[in-house]
């Protein structure tokens, strides 16, 4: 009889992501905390449709920032296509 395998934790263990989206000062204008295991570019939209800056005068709070810059990990398609289909601006390294 073999003794019994101590059960391994996943590689996401117990940990937490923040995930934050920021302006050019870092200050914060969304945030989102996922668990550790989850990536990071299936967060970027959730985290873009958070953001909301509100206006000095009337008016409903901006959504859309003028422009956007991540790592080269997020240039994939999908981001891509989501931040042409809503006019933004980016600043993405080609892998």
């Amino acid at each position: 009889m073999q003794p019994a395998k101590p059960s391994r934790r996943s590689r996401g263990g117990l940990t937490t992501k923040i995930h934050v989206a920021a302006e050019g000062h870092c200050r914060p204008l969304a945030l989102l905390i996922t668990p550790g295991q989850r990536g990071g570019c299936s967060q970027f939209e959730p985290v873009m449709d958070k953001i909301r800056v509100p206006r000095t005068g009337l008016g409903r709070p901006r959504r859309t920032p003028d422009s956007v810059g991540v790592d080269r990990a997020y240039s994939n398609l999908k981001i891509l296509a989501y931040l042409r289909k809503r006019g933004i601006r980016h600043v993405i390294p080609e892998t």
